[in-house]
């Protein structure tokens, strides 16, 4: 039996890594939330280690208010910086296998193509430059053990996210609009889940891969599909643009992944992006309504 150790238990990926290990008889799994486990904290992370032993960890922590990180660089730093290289020290020193969690914000969201695992990262916000820089610090502390996977567009039944708001704008509105002009892949967390747990168990070498639902749309058509799945007419959905709704953060316009190394390690695709929006709405229907 192995024992897995999931940081950011408390949040939607965090919260289904445990359902998909719930199920192996060979694992031992905890799950530790935030307020469990600060990792930013290094003597917690110790003593997290030193009593639970684990043989795998699987980062799901991370600072995630990507607007709020901008006036707050010290807070993201923490949770997307110093939290991970306390995780990948301690997990050197055990000898235990880590997988840590990135995102497509290390780019600079102006490719045309989907962005290569060994494409020049070029983060534009606060956000993506202190997760750029946790990856880097997880493999120089960990270069033995470690893997760092980026995905994007997460959602899942538990916390909130794009689809549950999308959800309470049908109930509250009778139009919305989207955004039309940024582009990524949807990705389902417990898809994810069951990828990250494929990728700690396989012999796949160190370093950085890619891993979200396949596919490609818009926030406008991925809107117009979660209309869809709610019962309710897409076209209340209307397309709008960027400019006309700024936030403090750039937003990636291009954020498409390619999973180049997952495939060429025998990694198990995720499925598209929206046979994934389907299936969780049938596995959690009440979940992905509410808000």
């Amino acid at each position: 039996m192995t024992r897995w150790l999931i940081t950011g238990a408390g949040g939607q990926l965090g919260a289904d890594l445990l359902r998909v290990l719930a199920g192996r008889p060979d694992v031992e799994a905890v799950g530790l939330a935030r307020a469990n486990l600060d990792i930013a904290d290094e003597a917690a992370v110790r003593a997290a280690f030193a009593d639970i032993s684990p043989d795998v960890v699987i980062n799901a922590a991370a600072y995630t208010a990507v607007d709020a990180a901008e006036t707050d660089e010290t807070a993201a730093t923490l949770g997307n910086e110093v939290g991970p290289r306390n995780l990948a020290t301690a997990a050197a020193s055990s000898d235990a296998t880590l997988v840590h969690v990135s995102t497509d914000y290390v780019f600079p969201g102006d490719a045309t193509e989907p962005y290569d695992e060994d494409a020049p990262t070029g983060p534009r916000s606060v956000y993506g430059r202190t997760k750029l820089a946790g990856e880097q610090a997880v493999l120089a502390a960990h270069p033995v053990g470690a893997r760092v996977v980026r995905t994007a567009w997460v959602y899942g039944a538990s916390g909130a996210n794009f689809v549950k708001t999308i959800a309470r704008l049908e109930r509250e509105r009778e139009t919305i609009s989207v955004v039309d002009d940024q582009q990524g892949s949807p990705t389902w967390s417990r898809d994810l889940a069951t990828g990250l747990v494929a990728l700690a168990d396989s012999a796949a070498p160190v370093g950085v891969y890619h891993c979200t639902n396949t596919g490609s749309t818009t926030w406008f058509a991925f809107a117009r599909a979660i209309f869809e799945e709610l019962g309710a007419d897409p076209q209340r959905v209307q397309p709008t643009t960027t400019a006309a709704f700024p936030r403090p953060a750039p937003r990636p316009a291009y954020s498409v992944l390619s999973d180049r190394k997952w495939r060429a390690a025998g990694l198990p695709q995720l499925p598209h992006w929206r046979d994934a929006l389907r299936t969780a709405f049938a596995t959690a229907p009440d979940l992905m309504r509410s808000a």
